[in-house]
């Protein structure tokens, strides 16, 4: 699973080796996150992106051999602003739909995610449409959550669309919303903290086989295959698991 074209950069130059590209340390690659997506990305107390997107990218510009520059882009121009080649390719935990596969090209998935409902504890809320009638519920604008609550909840719930993930969050814990629908990692992070923490997940997960990963302009067919190579080394050299662990007990991928 987000306009103004605010950027905030953080050069960072990678020199480990690698067999994937060994004539690329010549490379800049600018890769876009959004930075208001936690755990995924997010603006840390230095001022600087971070995140598993993020620690994903860094990871992948390594094993490449490349130098990489970490942008941070709102979500409802992240895709406008890499077709006009602001920057090289979005690690921002977008899932390949059909509707985004017409403009750009994705890699290969480099992780899984599902939609979950979140409500305070005590509510009995679920996403049985006689449950749902007249009552409030919220996800991020342009998000697959987004559009399954239109799409399924639309004639029935009240549907509250936010800019960011963390603006929906403050509705929900202020009573303004029912339920959250939202994709279910970046919820469980939130669960962990003191604002989320009297909220749980409601009745079964929503699988729609959403798969996430880079997209690139649809002509940088190259780069695409580099990173698609990157992604299979990281996972088979450990380093895909160190940085899984480090943000959740139990495989993302």
């Amino acid at each position: 699973m987000r306009g103004s074209k605010k950027f905030l950069s953080a050069a960072l130059i990678l020199a480990s080796a690698s067999l994937l590209a060994p004539n690329a340390m010549a490379d800049k690659i600018r890769i876009a996150t959004e930075g208001a997506y936690a755990p995924f990305n997010f603006i840390d107390s230095s001022g600087q992106p971070g995140g598993f997107d993020v620690d994903i990218a860094l990871a992948l510009c390594e094993k490449m051999q490349a130098e990489c520059e970490i942008v941070t882009q709102d979500w409802d121009g992240i895709i406008p602003a890499l077709r006009a080649r602001r920057y090289d390719a979005i690690i921002a935990s977008m899932s390949i739909t059909e509707e985004r596969e017409r403009v750009v090209a994705f890699t290969d998935p480099y992780y899984s995610n599902v939609l979950a409902l979140v409500a305070a504890q005590g509510s009995d809320l679920t996403l049985d449409p006689e449950a749902l009638k007249g009552k409030n519920l919220g996800a991020q604008r342009a998000t697959i959550a987004g559009q399954y609550l239109e799409d399924q909840f639309g004639k029935i719930a009240n549907i509250r669309l936010y800019d960011t993930q963390d603006n929906a969050y403050l509705d929900l814990a202020a009573g303004r919303l029912d339920g959250l629908l939202s994709d279910k990692l970046p919820a469980y992070d939130w669960m962990q903290t003191e604002a989320g923490a009297n909220f749980a997940f409601k009745g079964e997960d929503i699988d729609i086989d959403d798969k996430v990963a880079i997209a690139v302009r649809q002509q940088d067919q190259a780069l695409k295959e580099r990173f698609n190579a990157a992604i299979q080394a990281i996972r088979e050299d450990g380093t895909y698991a160190e940085i899984n662990a480090k943000y959740f007990p139990f495989d993302i991928y």
